[in-house]
This record gives structure tokens, C-alpha cells and sequence, in this order.
């Protein structure tokens, strides 16, 4: 089983270092260190980041002014897509 707290430290690393506000998810691209390539790994969990933003497009709610919202959305859903 993933943990959240720990995916949610790898989403604040790889993310904060993006240019706030962010208005899609291009935007976030140039902070992830491996690029979309990026992968989160938790557990029996393992995502790049092009996974996580085909799989939580729907959840994304652009634009955001801060990575605590933003990794805030992106947990939230991993949760409501049953992957937490």
C-alpha cells in the first residue's frame, strides 16, 4: 500500500520548484528533474509523471498558486481513483 505522506514529499520536491502561478501542466514540466519522465514511487505504487497527469487530469483544478495546492489536488486524486 502507498503512503501519502511519502507521495506527497515526492510531489513537493519534484514540484516546488515550478514557476507559481502554474496554468497547465506544461508549466510544471521544467522543475520535475527527469522531466515527464519523473516517477513517484510508494510502496506497491509507482507513477511517472505523465501517468499521474493522464490519470488525474480530470481532478486538476488550473491554475494554481501554490504546490501545496496542487499536491493537495493531486492526492486528493489518487484517493477519489482508488490509487490511495
Amino acid at each position: 500500500m502507498a503512503n501519502e505522506d511519502e507521495l506527497r514529499e515526492q510531489f513537493t520536491d519534484a514540484f516546488e520548484g515550478a514557476s507559481y502561478p502554474v496554468s497547465n501542466p506544461m508549466d510544471l514540466v521544467p522543475a520535475l528533474p527527469d522531466g515527464p519522465a519523473t516517477k513517484f514511487e510508494s510502496g506497491d505504487f509507482s507513477m511517472t509523471a505523465m501517468e499521474l497527469n493522464s490519470k488525474t487530469a480530470g481532478d486538476a483544478d488550473f491554475p494554481y498558486d501554490s504546490v501545496d495546492t496542487l499536491v493537495d489536488d493531486l492526492i486528493q486524486g489518487l484517493k477519489d481513483d482508488d490509487y490511495l
